[in-house]
């Protein structure tokens, strides 16, 4: 063997067969194991930020221990763990109910259990009735009373459908009981139909005895939708008849709900009705009676305005917080009567009479609607050549 050769084993062959990984596999105590992550994070910082450096299986023990450390260090810090979801994030409530044109953000609400959602529900409610109460008072439109006034004296004459054949008329012969039933039924019918359709309706139910809830209970659908024909969506209101008719027998023997809330959970019930009912059959102003004629006169005279702006608004259930907002409350339940015959025989839907209207000189839409389809006609055709 070459004497480098001979040299160089003679040296490795020295070396003791005890070594740093021997010695650092045996039990470490607490002080051992803070000058081991201490010396471990003395020998990272010299590394490269991006090479990947381990000596033996220990060392890495040791790294891989002080970042786990770090981790909960950082949620220490933090409060919260990054997995989970924040406990004290509240949800934003539930919609509204009959679609009120509320548009609050969803949550949901499958991990809820059911009692909680109860009492989330009735909390909004109740917090709907707060906000309902409190609702400030606005200033009232100018010369309002001006115009009401000139409206009552051209219903004088009391000539409108709905003066003889509105929905409130029905079962005005019969005890106070019945009577409500017949109004809520005829409420029911008279939602997108016209009051001598829907007195039509209400007439052939009576003749065949279908103006109680028991009765109707007892009557198929298809029969309830042929009496009822051409009310508007008539099989759709011969199912919610049955409906409401079951509850009314089940939970109120017969009569019908006492209350708002329980109207309005009624299939088919919407706010114009339910208000509507309240008054006739309980006697109860709880909110004005708005349909589509008090809707858009009261939006042509500019007595309603979409919360915030100055612009008209979209829905009757709008019109109905807007005009809340200053009309007495004594005048809550005669102005449906009354503006409901002023649209039906003065300030109809189309081409309204405007040169008749005694009141046009206080209204902000006068003649701006009022052409004729003869004359709409006439200056949309084109000019013959000869």
């Amino acid at each position: 063997m070459p004497l480098p050769l001979q040299r160089i084993f003679v040296r490795f062959s020295s070396i003791p067969l005890s070594s740093p990984a021997k010695t650092l596999a045996m039990p470490t105590t607490r002080s051992s194991s803070r000058s081991l992550r201490s010396e471990a994070r003395i020998a990272s910082s010299k590394l490269d930020p991006g090479s990947e450096h381990l000596s033996d299986g220990s060392e890495a023990e040791v790294h891989t221990s002080t970042r786990k450390k770090r981790v909960k260090r950082v949620v220490g810090i933090n409060g919260e763990s990054p997995n989970r979801e924040n406990p004290d994030q509240k949800l934003d409530g539930l919609p509204d109910i009959e679609e009120f044109a509320y548009s609050k953000v969803k949550a949901s609400t499958t991990l809820i259990p059911k009692d909680k959602r109860m009492r989330s529900s009735i909390s909004a409610k109740l917090e709907r009735k707060v906000e309902a109460s409190s609702t400030p008072k606005v200033e009232a439109p100018a010369n309002w009373e001006l115009a009401l006034e000139g409206i009552r004296k051209m219903r004088l004459s009391e000539d409108a459908p709905v003066d003889s054949k509105g929905c409130e008329k029905a079962g005005s012969l019969l005890p106070p009981k019945e009577r409500r039933f017949a109004v809520l039924i005829s409420s029911l019918l008279s939602s997108q139909t016209k009051d001598e359709v829907t007195h039509g309706a209400v007439e052939r139910l009576t003749e065949k005895g279908l103006l109680d809830a028991d009765a109707i209970v007892r009557t198929d659908e298809a029969s309830i939708a042929s009496l009822i024909y051409p009310v508007g969506f008539y099989q759709r209101k011969a199912c919610y008849m049955k409906k409401v008719a079951q509850i009314c027998l089940e939970k109120y023997g017969g009569d019908i709900p006492p209350s708002l809330d329980e109207l309005l959970a009624l299939p088919g019930i919407g706010p114009k009705m339910a208000h509507l009912v309240m008054i006739v059959g309980w006697n109860n102003v709880q909110g004005i009676c708005v349909d589509t004629h008090v809707h858009r006169i009261c939006n042509r005279l500019g007595w309603v305005f979409r919360p915030g702006t100055r612009q008209k608004t979209l829905t009757p259930e709008e019109t109905r917080v807007s005009l809340q907002t200053w009309l007495p409350k004594d005048e809550w339940a005669p102005i449906n009567p009354l503006l409901v015959g002023f649209g039906q025989t003065v300030c109809t839907p189309l081409w309204p009479k405007c040169g008749i209207c005694s009141i046009n000189k206080l209204c902000p839409s006068a003649f701006k609607e009022s052409s004729s389809p003869n004359s709409k006609a006439k200056k949309s055709s084109p000019s013959k050549k000869a």
